[in-house]
């Protein structure tokens, strides 16, 4: 029997014999697991996912390129989504750090396309469509980001779950949080009298990657006890943790000048290992002590003693509590006499608390000791304020988290979702692009997620408000961030000549670089430059008859250097990238005035090697050794197939052994 598919079997249910029935029940409880499950073996896939190739060509038209512009740092790439990530995936796999998407909602309102049709509320497979459309994004977006890279989404409320489950099934262990943003002061939905004013930034990242956070002032160290290493701030020295849950860590803390004890708070044990109760637990078995401290990742309380990092207030001989007898501290637990935390006044000591006797004839401090966090102890880049979950509103005020408070999280802030329809239209002059972000927000969330050298990806670049937030931050901070957008033209059979990604993203990056219109905070020209790149798909049979040398020219300047051309004209070589002692080119034709120009190239460039794309790489290695020349020679056609048809592909490291681009 042939072999059908699930989506065959459903419409054909009634009609199925006996075999293939038991086929589709095992299917459906053996493949289901824990987790997010979607039909996507019931829904026609993804028109978008094919196997020919993705080649890039530049269109210096649409491109920006000022006078003085070597290449191009920043690109925008007109296209399928998933026809730009996979070329991406052949020239950035590991070299982006930041992600930023804004996909579609799902909101049932065909706010999105799948299989150039829009996506309706009625849809059967609406959720799983839109599930398998970002699945296969998102697997190709993984690969692209660097080793400490991060990706953040924006994502309604209503199908946050959902994309939560996606992300997670993407990038497993990597979920990182979610940051909530006030879209709006009101709902417009009271049928319920509930009001969805929020969304979602979804943040998963690799292991290296850290926000940005702030950096924390020294005003609130000080030296009271004037101790000789400097200033130094008070840390707690509790965890929460209850006596129930780590006994281990219940114990008193003597101070050994004064004498004075301080009981541990049953509510909220001590934080560090005490090596005298280890002992005491371990019944002093040597082996099994060493064996225990080894394995302990701070300091033992003793140990913190000893050092002098623990501080104990001043304390007057009158604030001491001691009793003779346990009755006398049974009283005077019973009365609510008893040693208490300082400012909450729970009790310390409670009938029901082990070692009781030991407060027998103690002098009890009051106050409660700390740990010192010595300015010296840390380098200053070391010494950061967290980056809060809350987005707040532009002039919203959060008391709890005020942004002066150096040990209070970061509160990223952001104006309302409406603000940014007048933005694009302050730039366009037109209302060119429905619900796009706030550039705030954005912007915001870059400052905490990049570093200045960094590239920045948006593929669901929409209006480009991305581009905008990273020339922004650039012209602040003087950082080389870039950054790739890619969106899609949006052409439908009603308007054939509709383009989102020419008209309103390039457009609105192209005039915030050189200014635009005259109103205060709109005419600042942000500088910076962009190549524009359409795609060209070939069968992998056809490269090397149909795939031309602008596409290998924009391809290997992406692969080797991260930019792109400033053009593509016919030369008989095109440089490509420069290292230390090498230089790698793409020449067309191999012609001996040809070889002679390549043979003289490293004297000119000041390099000892070639790296050489070409069409017959063989011939051409056997000429340049003759003329003394130390070079690499690739095939073009393998260069082009390199990272997208696996089959077809041949190692090509153009970077010498030894060398760094």
């Amino acid at each position: 029997m042939a072999k059908q598919n699930t989506s065959d079997l459903l419409e054909n249910l009634k009609s199925l014999n006996a075999p293939q029935l038991r086929r589709l029940l095992i299917e459906q409880l053996t493949k289901q697991k824990l987790g997010l499950y979607w039909e996507s073996d019931a829904i026609e896939r993804d028109a978008a996912l094919n196997a020919d190739v993705v080649l890039p060509r530049l269109i210096p038209d649409a491109s920006h390129t000022p006078t003085g512009t070597n290449h191009h740092r920043n690109l925008i790439i007109e296209g399928d989504n998933f026809d730009s990530l996979r070329l991406l995936r052949a020239t950035h796999a590991g070299k982006i750090r930041v992600i930023y998407i804004d996909p579609p909602y799902n909101t049932g309102n065909k706010d999105w396309v799948y299989n150039d049709k829009f996506v309706g509320a009625n849809d059967r497979w609406r959720h799983s469509q839109w599930l398998e459309f970002l699945y296969q994004r998102l697997t190709l977006a993984r690969d692209l980001l660097t080793s400490d890279g991060v990706i953040l989404v924006s994502i309604n409320d209503e199908n946050r779950s959902r994309l939560e489950l996606l992300m997670d099934e993407v990038f497993p262990r990597r979920r990182a949080g979610s940051l909530v943003w006030r879209t709006k002061d009101t709902g417009n939905d009271l049928s319920q009298r509930f009001s969805h004013v929020h969304e979602h930034v979804l943040v998963y990242a690799n292991a290296g990657f850290k926000f940005n956070g702030r950096a924390t002032s020294k005003h609130k160290f000080r030296n009271p006890d004037k101790d000789s290493r400097g200033d130094w701030s008070p840390q707690p020295l509790t965890a929460n943790k209850t006596l129930v849950e780590r006994p281990n860590t219940y114990y008193p803390i003597q101070n050994p000048e004064t004498g004075y004890w301080y009981p541990c708070d049953p509510d909220s044990t001590w934080r560090f290992a005490s090596e005298k109760e280890i002992r005491k637990r371990l019944d002093n078995e040597e082996v099994a002590i060493q064996a225990a401290l080894g394995g302990l990742r701070s300091d033992t309380i003793e140990q913190l003693i000893e050092k002098k990092l623990i501080y104990f207030p001043p304390c007057s001989s009158s604030e001491v509590m001691q009793f003779d007898t346990k009755q006398d501290l049974l009283n005077a637990i019973s009365n609510g006499k008893g040693p208490t935390l300082p400012k909450k006044k729970t009790p310390l000591l409670r009938e029901d608390l082990p070692d009781l006797d030991f407060w027998v004839g103690k002098p009890i401090a009051a106050g409660r000791p700390s740990r010192k966090e010595l300015w010296t102890s840390k380098p200053e880049s070391e010494r950061l304020a967290p980056l809060g979950s809350w987005i707040a509103g532009m002039n919203e005020q959060v008391d709890a988290l005020e942004e002066d408070e150096d040990d209070e999280p970061v509160v990223l802030r952001s104006a309302r979702g409406g603000v940014a329809t007048d933005e694009v239209k302050n730039i366009l002059g037109s209302k060119a692009f429905p619900y796009p972000k706030p550039i705030s927000l954005i912007k915001g969330l870059l400052a905490q997620a990049t570093t200045p050298g960094d590239i920045v990806l948006d593929f669901f670049a929409g209006s480009g408000t991305t581009g905008q937030a990273v020339l922004e931050l650039n012209a602040e901070d003087g950082g080389q961030r870039r950054f790739i957008l890619c969106s899609s033209t949006e052409a439908t059979t009603k308007e054939p000549a509709k383009n989102l990604c020419r008209d309103v993203c390039a457009e609105r990056l192209r005039r915030v670089m050189i200014g635009y219109r005259d109103k205060p905070g709109y005419s600042v020209a942000q500088g910076g430059e962009f190549a524009y790149l359409q795609l060209d798909k070939i069968e992998a049979a056809d490269i090397a008859f149909d795939g031309k040398a602008q596409h290998a020219v924009s391809l290997l300047c992406m692969r080797e250097a991260a930019i792109a051309p400033i053009s593509v004209e016919d030369a008989e070589i095109h440089l490509i990238a420069k290292g230390g002692d090498w230089l790698a080119v793409l020449c067309a034709q191999i012609e001996p005035e040809t070889v002679d120009a390549l043979a003289a190239l490293p004297s000119a460039y000041g390099v000892t090697r070639l790296a050489v794309y070409c069409p017959r790489p063989k011939a051409l290695a056997g000429l340049l050794t003759d003329r003394g020349v130390d070079a690499n020679t690739y095939s073009i056609t393998d260069a082009l197939l390199e990272g997208q048809v696996s089959n077809n592909t041949k190692a090509v490291d153009i970077v010498p052994e030894g060398a760094s681009a």
